[in-house]
């Protein structure tokens, strides 16, 4: 697993705040990312699966971990959040918001488990030919960290065509804009849950986005999604 520094992080936020979104290439080793997809199949470790075409979320299928979360994943969801409850903090004062987030990711999930918020959200997916995930954002209850992470687990034109990640940018009083990323294998997204700041002429507004995945024209497509806070 790939380690940053304060510069890196900052080119990262600087990213976050121009378009909603960060990519980071060759976060996760090649081994890493067949170890982590490799999971998929051990259903002990799984608290829920969830069929997306049951709910019309899409097609495909996504299962949320359990608690101990994997020891890889359990490090990312820790370590990523300080640098990213940092610019947070910045979004909430820009838009006047009151949220306010700890800078120590256990402090924030008892906010979480304060408010009857106690399940994991990190989750792995799996789409094959035909699947797709519609435009969406994962809140799960009254407590959200306003970044998530998504890492892919499978090399792209080898493993799987298509699948790329799109997400869609609705600024009021204006046409919506869509983002479309091609991440290959190890790469990562960090991309805001369900809003960003912008600065107008009258300070800042909030821009909506939604993310979700196009159609996977062949193969078998993996990712693993890191959601900081837990569900309700």
């Amino acid at each position: 697993m790939k380690s940053f520094t304060d510069d890196d992080w900052a080119a990262f936020a600087e990213q976050l705040n121009d378009q909603g979104y960060a990519h980071l290439p060759n976060v996760l080793s090649h081994e890493e990312c067949f170890d982590l997809s490799a999971l998929y199949n051990h259903d002990g470790i799984f608290r829920k699966t969830i069929d997306m075409q049951r709910y019309r979320f899409g097609k495909g299928e996504y299962k949320y971990f359990n608690y101990p979360l994997p020891g890889t994943l359990q490090l990312l969801r820790e370590q990523w959040y300080a640098p990213l409850a940092s610019l947070a903090n910045q979004w909430m004062k820009h838009l006047s918001l009151p949220h306010h987030f700890p800078p120590d990711h256990a402090a924030f999930l008892k906010k979480c488990h304060e408010e009857g918020q106690n399940r994991p959200t990190p989750l792995m997916l799996k789409y094959e030919t035909g699947g797709f995930n519609t435009m969406h954002q994962d809140l799960y209850g009254t407590v959200f960290f306003p970044f998530q992470v998504v890492f892919v687990l499978r090399q792209r034109g080898k493993d799987f065509e298509g699948g790329q990640f799109v997400m869609l940018e609705q600024v009021p009083r204006a046409q919506s804009r869509a983002h479309v990323l091609d991440p290959d294998l190890g790469d990562a997204i960090i991309f805001t849950t369900g809003f960003r700041p912008v600065k107008g002429t009258r300070g800042y507004y909030r821009a909506a986005m939604k993310h979700g995945i196009s159609a996977v024209t062949a193969g078998e497509r993996y990712s693993m999604g890191l959601i900081f806070h837990d569900a309700s």
